[in-house]
């Protein structure tokens, strides 16, 4: 395999190197320099090829991950992203402390356990403190659609959404609102944040 690729850059140089013509004296030095040239440019893409190895911080041989970087859940991806299609659709829903149904309205942890036990059939506890529990823990940057967002808004996950791609997240907020989409690195959900999970 090296020898052909040898007589394929041999036979460039002598091409190149026979382009001016059969009177040029110079063809022996020319052809030395396009082989050299060849020799860099077969370096170059060696040493550009070994940029897509994985990066020195992510230990090959560890858990498996998704193609966003974060472990795989339970929950299916095309699943998990039905949820997340399931929750944009019940922006509007009007909130209710308790409520777990479109006709009732929703709570923050109550829109998150319908999503899935409709979209996935996956079965949720309750509680955001219970939420907090499932899963596994994703950085925001590999969050997926349908991955828990966690916030502390008045002690520790006391608040949770659906997360539903491009740094947004679908949720119950409060009393006398309704369930809407809002940013994670919004000014107000930023400092609160304090987790993903992904089920």
């Amino acid at each position: 395999m090296k020898n052909s690729g040898r007589t394929r850059s041999v036979a460039v140089a002598d091409g190149l190197a026979a382009a001016d013509g059969p009177g040029s004296a110079d063809r022996a030095e020319r052809r030395a320099a396009v082989l050299g040239l060849l020799g860099l440019l077969g370096g170059a893409s060696i040493l550009s090829a070994c940029s897509t190895l994985p990066p020195p911080d992510r230990p090959t041989g560890g858990p498996p991950q998704d193609a966003e970087g974060g472990p795989p859940g339970r929950v299916p991806e095309d699943l998990a992203r039905e949820a997340g299609f399931l929750a944009l659709s019940l922006v509007d829903t009007p909130y209710r402390y308790g409520g777990n149904t479109p006709a009732g309205g929703f709570d923050c942890s109550g829109l998150i356990v319908y999503v899935y036990r409709q979209a996935a059939g996956f079965a949720l506890p309750r509680t955001v403190a219970q939420l907090a529990q499932v899963g596994l823990p994703v950085p925001i940057d590999a969050a997926r659609s349908g991955d828990l967002v966690l916030f502390d808004t008045s002690g520790r996950f006391t608040h949770a959404g659906i997360y539903v791609g491009d740094g947004r997240f679908v949720h119950a907020p409060s009393t006398g609102g309704t369930v809407r989409l809002d940013g994670v690195r919004a000014r107000y959900w930023r400092p609160r944040f304090s987790g993903a999970r992904r089920v």
